[in-house]
């Protein structure tokens, strides 16, 4: 059914005649009564009576008039729910413990207005949760994604860099100092459990090790995070790597440390991805708030060569 057609049919009901519906519509009365003609063929009745005063309905016009009504009101809101900023902006963090998230949820406590909601693609790796935003299952996704991996039609800007430190039980050699190189940690067991193979996290860390010589495996069964700091707690070798804005939690008694790297400052490289073109304005002030109040980025940083250079670099 032509919902044009349907349009017109209502606009001459509310006027009455053919030539005040096509002023309203802005076509020509011939068209009014064209796209009448096809809409009573189409339905095998007649809507309008035509008289010499202008129009009235038929009795089947009159039936069918409040369903016509409920079509144009329902596609009216269908519309409405897509219009930018007419719907929340929906981003995906991909853990609720890690920078992205706490980043997210600082825009929102700086601009309480603002209409979002968020998601963790946790199990989508970053071609995938590319392709999410693509379809439009989230509007934008926070992931380190290299170049030639960022499928058309994918606008990519690196916006929050992460500083890693390292987290180890109050028995590691390495407990009392106040930072350390990255190179200081060679021979040292790093353990991140739940690297998966073919996600950007484990490209990350295989860069890292390969740049500074050093040991990081995810040997064994991923229990979770409390598992994870219970290991440490206990352990006087054990260490893993934490980004400096995410939010683990543990027992005070386990005494865990964080101790920053330096010379150079390894950084996690969160690129914000959304759809090219997007308008959602809570998309552009979120990108505008993590430009203007982001974490101030270290002079000496390292990141793999393979992600997006962050821009003035």
């Amino acid at each position: 059914m032509d919902i044009e057609a349907l349009r017109t049919f209502v606009a001459i009901t509310g006027t009455g005649q053919f030539q005040a519906a096509a002023d309203e519509l802005g076509i020509s009365q011939q068209a009014v009564s064209k796209r009448i003609a096809a809409l009573e063929r189409h339905l095998g009745v007649t809507l309008l009576v035509r008289t010499s005063r202008g129009s009235r309905l038929s009795l089947d016009g009159q039936v069918f008039l409040p369903h016509a009504k409920k079509v144009l009101t329902a596609l009216e809101q269908a519309e409405q729910a897509v219009r930018p900023g007419s719907r929340p902006l929906r981003v995906d963090v991909l853990n609720r413990r890690i920078a992205p998230a706490q980043a997210v949820y600082r825009f929102y406590r700086s601009h309480p207005q603002m209409d979002l909601d968020t998601v963790t693609l946790s199990n989508e790796n970053a071609a995938q949760a590319a392709q999410a935003v693509l379809e439009g299952t989230v509007d934008a996704s926070f992931r380190a994604l290299s170049a030639e991996r960022v499928p058309a039609g994918i606008s990519t800007e690196r916006l929050l860099d992460v500083p890693l430190e390292l987290l180890v039980g109050p028995a590691h050699p390495l407990a009392d100092a106040p930072r350390t190189r990255p190179a200081d940690l060679a021979g040292h067991r790093i353990w991140i459990p739940g690297i998966r193979p073919g996600t950007e996290w484990a490209a990350f860390y295989h860069a890292l090790s390969e740049a500074f010589g050093l040991s990081i495996d995810a040997l064994g069964p991923n229990f979770g995070d409390e598992a994870l700091m219970d290991a440490l707690a206990d352990s006087a070798s054990l260490a893993t790597l934490v980004g400096s804005g995410d939010r683990y939690l543990w027992p005070q008694a386990h005494d865990l440390r964080r101790i920053p790297l330096h010379d150079p400052t390894p950084v996690y490289p969160h690129v914000l991805l959304s759809r090219s073109g997007e308008r959602h304005p809570v998309l552009n002030a979120l990108r505008e708030h993590l430009r203007t109040s982001g974490p101030r980025t270290p002079d000496d940083v390292w990141a793999p060569d393979w992600v997006d250079r962050r821009v003035g670099d």
